[in-house]
């Protein structure tokens, strides 16, 4: 099955977002997808996957670039401690933007953390929650691989790569991830309080070799939540399982939003 796909500018009180939607093209079979990228990442950073994943199931697929990043509006500022719970302010511009009420929050790496605030400060919103190589909590392993990536993408030509992406702002999507996850006031942080409040079923996706995270760090999410919870670990995969393991991915996510909208129609 098709997707078409159409971009669009959301206007917010601080900056305008860069979004793109994609659709089914045999009509939509429940809620949108909205999906929140990584630390480094953007709407063109998810490549293949969105359209993939509304082929698959068959739903509208929503992608949008956070203030500062892609091709949205640059942002100064140092990103608080907060900033993982923060991002669900945006979610009623987004909605009245971009023309949809319910739908299933689908988060990558912090963009997990993001869609899981989401769900729970908007569960009327959010019908389900996908979480896929999200960080519940701050580990050693998640330090290691940062202080690991800021040693390299400091480098030319891995910045002028971001550059590719972001533009002007390359400098300071880098910093906003190193600086942020490595500073001491953000030890102390974790998805404990906001995952205690999450009710809509939910589905933890995670690689067993993921360097920014351990499988503690979904075995977390499953155990917090108060929703029915999957945690499905892939074998032999890093920290990007839509690109590395997209068809199994697609799977999971497929039955999972299938399973429900069953449960849901019930």
């Amino acid at each position: 099955m098709s997707c078409s796909s159409d971009e669009h500018w959301v206007s917010t009180p601080k900056g305008r977002l860069y979004a793109r939607t994609w659709r089914p093209s045999e009509g939509e079979r429940g809620a949108p997808v909205l999906l929140f990228h990584d630390s480094l990442g953007c709407v063109d950073l998810w490549r293949e996957f969105p359209a993939a994943l509304c082929a698959a199931t068959q739903r509208r697929v929503i992608a949008y670039d956070r203030l500062g990043f892609g091709r949205s509006d640059p942002r100064h500022d140092v990103l608080p401690p907060s900033f993982i719970g923060d991002e669900a302010s945006v979610l009623p511009v987004l909605s009245a933007g971009l023309g949809f009420e319910a739908f299933v929050a689908f988060g990558h790496s912090v963009g997990g953390g993001m869609a899981a605030c989401c769900a729970a400060r908007a569960p009327q919103q959010v019908q389900a929650l996908v979480t896929e190589a999200a960080q519940a909590f701050v580990e050693e392993r998640t330090l290691a691989g940062i202080r690991a990536a800021r040693a390299e993408l400091t480098q030319d030509p891995q910045l002028s790569r971001l550059a590719k992406y972001h533009g002007t702002k390359a400098r300071w999507v880098l910093e906003a991830w190193t600086e942020t996850w490595l500073s001491p006031a953000f030890a102390a942080w974790n998805l404990d309080e906001e995952l205690g409040k999450v009710r809509c079923p939910v589905l933890a996706i995670h690689g067993d070799q993921d360097e920014f995270g351990s499988v503690q760090q979904p075995e977390r999410i499953g155990a917090r939540v108060r929703g029915p919870a999957t945690v499905h670990v892939i074998s032999g995969c890093g920290h990007v399982p839509h690109r590395t393991h997209s068809e199994e991915v697609l799977r999971q996510v497929r039955a999972f939003v299938d399973g429900v909208a069953n449960t849901a129609g019930a």
